[in-house]
């Protein structure tokens, strides 16, 4: 049976963030995600988790001022060492909130680095990331994301990734699958997903465009869940999406999974 997760950086926007946990239990959800916890106390967070009867299922590691534009530190040469600080603090609250998953961002490649060096910079990153995520039990995640929401944005396809993967070559790193993304930079989704079922720790999803919930655009979720589901998918399926008009009425596509 498919596991949704709430993603509380996008969903029950109408209520301030430390309240959106509240309505995500109420909404029936069992796990949450979100971007970034780190502007939040993490026994704030964790009482949060445990008053609601919530899972936090994943989040993002440090990934640079996000404000100012950043999208992930993990391919700069430059900021190698503010990467290895960010883990140190992922851990931190990924011990607190019990989290199982971390996603690390590779980022944009600034201009005046080469694609060789950003490789090299990112799986020496992941390499040193890996295995003291493992140490506490927590899996390492990466995630390809559309150049057209992000410019730029150093991993953005499927085939890469299992590169990246491959090269890093520790087992406790594996792919997040964000349906959203992949639609537009590559398509063939299911055969994509099932190809690749072994490596996938953590789906995401939004239809396009607008990246509003399923049914709003043009990917089948009616074919595409239950595909999923038929691969014996187990992981978590987060909810990434900004609600066409409001989140209430956003979960009606959810009601035939319940």
């Amino acid at each position: 049976m498919l596991k949704f997760a709430a993603n509380l950086s996008m969903m029950f926007a109408e209520a301030e963030f430390l309240n959106r946990f509240n309505l995500a239990s109420e909404n029936g959800f069992k796990g949450v995600e979100y971007l970034f916890p780190y502007d939040y106390d993490a026994e704030q967070l964790s009482d949060l988790l445990k008053t609601n009867n919530l899972i936090q299922v994943l989040y993002n590691l440090p990934a640079g001022n996000w404000a100012q534009g950043d999208r992930g530190i993990a391919c700069d040469p430059n900021r190698v060492d503010e990467f290895k600080d960010g883990i140190t603090l992922a851990v931190k609250y990924a011990t607190k909130l019990q989290c199982g998953l971390v996603n690390c961002l590779a980022g944009i490649k600034p201009d005046d680095v080469s694609h060789e060096l950003a490789e090299k910079t990112f799986v020496s990153n992941l390499q040193y990331a890996a295995p003291i995520l493992a140490k506490i039990g927590v899996n390492l995640i990466i995630e390809s994301i559309n150049t057209r929401d992000i410019s730029g944005f150093y991993l953005n396809n499927t085939k890469h990734a299992r590169s990246i993967i491959e090269k890093v070559n520790h087992p406790n790193l594996f792919l997040q699958h964000d349906i959203y993304h992949m639609q537009i930079m590559e398509g063939d989704l299911a055969r994509t997903i099932e190809n690749n079922i072994d490596f996938i720790k953590h789906i995401q999803l939004a239809d396009n465009p607008g990246r509003h919930e399923p049914g709003t655009g043009e990917i089948n979720y009616d074919y595409l869940l239950p595909f999923i589901n038929n691969l014996n998918y187990d992981g978590w399926i987060g909810c990434e999406y900004v609600p066409e008009t409001t989140t209430d009425n956003s979960l009606r596509w959810l009601d035939k999974y319940k």
